[in-house]
C-alpha cells in the first residue's frame, strides 16, 4: 500500500491541499487491503478537513479581534477630532478677543507716514503737537492733546531709505478722529514737499481683514455709494 505524508499539526500553517499527498492504490486482488487503504486516506482528508476548520476558526477570531480594535480607534479618533474641533473654535474666540483688545488700547492712536526722519530732534511730541495744527488748517492755538508720539520701533533707515512711521496716541478720542477727518477732507497734506499721509493704528489681523474688503471699496465709490467701518473695530 502506498503511505501518505500525516498532517500537520499546527492550526497556524498552511494546510496543504495538494491531491499528490492522498495516494489511492489502484484495484488489486486483494479487496480487504483497498479497503484499508481508502480508509486510511479518507482519515487523512477528515483530519485536514478538521485543521482547515481549526485555522479558520483561527483566522476569524482574529479578525474579529482587529474589527474590536479598529471599532475602539475609530471612538478615539472621532472623540479627539471633535476634541480638537472644539479646542480651535475656543482658540479662534480668544483671537478675536485679543485682538479686539489689541485694537481698542490703540483706539486713540493715529500712524503718521512720510515726515523725514530726524525732523522731530529727539521730542516727537512737542514736534507734530507745534506743526499738525497749522498743517491741517486748523485754527490757531488748537491743542491735539498728544499723551506721547514716537517712530515705529523698526531700524533707522538708511539716507534715502523711506522713514519710520510715527505713532501718535492722543489723550482724547475725539481729537484723533478731528485730524484723520480734517486730513480726509483735505485730500492731499504737504509739508516742505513731502506727502503726509493719516491712518488709523490698527492690528495686524484687523488691517487684513479690511485689506479683503478693497475691492468691494472700489465698487461702491465707482458708484458713488457712501458706506463706513462698523465701530471702527469691524469691517
Amino acid at each position: 500500500s502506498s503511505r501518505s505524508p500525516s498532517p500537520s499539526s499546527s492550526s497556524n500553517e498552511a494546510v496543504d491541499l495538494d491531491p499528490s499527498r492522498f495516494v489511492f492504490a489502484g484495484p488489486s486482488d486483494n479487496i480487504p487491503e483497498d479497503i484499508k487503504n481508502i480508509l486510511t486516506s479518507l482519515r487523512q482528508i477528515s483530519s485536514t478537513i478538521v485543521e482547515i476548520k481549526q485555522g479558520n476558526a483561527d483566522i476569524l477570531g482574529r479578525l474579529t479581534s482587529i474589527e474590536s480594535h479598529l471599532s475602539d480607534s475609530d471612538g478615539r479618533l472621532t472623540a479627539a477630532e471633535m476634541k480638537i474641533e472644539s479646542l480651535a473654535l475656543d482658540v479662534t474666540a480668544l483671537r478675536n478677543r485679543l485682538d479686539d483688545q489689541e485694537n481698542r488700547a490703540r483706539r486713540n492712536n493715529v500712524r503718521i507716514l512720510s515726515f523725514p526722519e530726524g525732523v522731530e530732534q529727539g521730542n516727537p511730541t512737542r514736534f507734530l503737537g507745534e506743526i499738525l495744527p497749522a498743517l491741517l488748517k486748523l485754527p490757531e492755538g488748537t491743542d491735539f492733546s498728544i499723551e506721547r508720539a514716537h517712530r515705529s520701533f523698526a531700524p533707522k533707515p538708511a539716507p534715502g531709505q523711506r522713514p519710520r512711521t510715527f505713532v501718535v496716541k492722543f489723550l482724547r478720542f475725539p481729537m484723533k478722529e478731528l485730524l484723520l477727518k480734517v486730513a480726509q477732507e483735505l485730500g492731499k497734506v504737504d509739508w516742505d514737499g513731502h506727502n503726509i499721509l493719516f491712518f488709523p493704528d490698527l492690528s495686524k489681523a484687523l488691517q487684513d481683514r479690511r485689506r479683503l474688503f478693497l475691492p468691494v471699496k472700489k465698487i461702491l465709490r465707482d458708484k458713488n455709494v457712501k458706506f463706513c467701518w462698523g465701530g471702527g473695530f469691524e469691517m
